[in-house]
């Protein structure tokens, strides 16, 4: 498996290197032959001990790309976590079938296309206004709870879920957010902007 690694705020030693694609190589009996991952270690020093250090880690592993984020108190430790994420990510991507997963991914991009024009409408809704009921009717209301969290954490999440799209408030701007998978692999973001001011990246 072909591996790049970046750090932020921690020095990166050779030990430590070796130590990464070592312990990645539990990714290889389930991962693609030609699979490449992206690790970047973080330490935070304003954080907690506990969850100071933080890995990110994306695995394009053929045509899935899983990605993955976990704390601890350090680097090795949260590699260990987001590992034990990647592998249940991999192992649950080649055992869906691949048409779920483009049809999930043809679903939400339908959906978000009609949600942008304001056409989103209801198939039970439809037929009723085609028998002469002009009014729409909601048929089913689903509650969630808002919890703070990052982008990365809003991905996570929605792959563990095994959605296509997935709606979270952002903690770092505090509105709504929608996360949703491309059909090349990556990531989408549709933000609310009432009353809000576009973030700047």
């Amino acid at each position: 498996m072909k591996t790049n690694v970046k750090a932020r705020n921690l020095e990166l030693s050779d030990r430590l290197r070796s130590t990464i694609e070592r312990k990645l190589r539990r990714l290889d009996r389930i991962a693609h032959p030609e699979a490449e991952a992206t690790v970047e270690l973080i330490t935070n020093a304003s954080h907690a001990a506990d969850a100071r250090n933080v890995a990110e880690v994306t695995l394009v592993s053929g045509a899935d790309v899983v990605r993955s984020v976990s704390a601890g108190a350090t680097p090795v430790a949260a590699l260990d976590l987001v590992i034990d994420k990647l592998e249940r990510q991999v192992v649950r991507a080649k055992t869906r079938p691949r048409s779920v997963r483009e049809r999930a991914a043809e679903e939400a991009t339908e959906v978000l296309a009609r949600e942008a024009i304001g056409t989103l409408d209801d198939p039970a809704s439809a037929s009723t206004a085609q028998r002469g009921h002009a009014s729409p009717r909601v048929t089913r209301v689903k509650h969630f709870d808002m919890i703070p969290m990052f982008e990365e954490d809003a991905i996570t999440r929605m792959e563990e879920l095994g959605h296509a799209f997935f709606i979270f408030l952002n903690a770092e701007s505090d509105q709504l957010t929608l996360v949703y998978r491309r059909r090349d692999g990556s990531y989408g973001l549709i933000e609310s902007m009432v009353g809000a001011t576009r973030r700047r990246r």
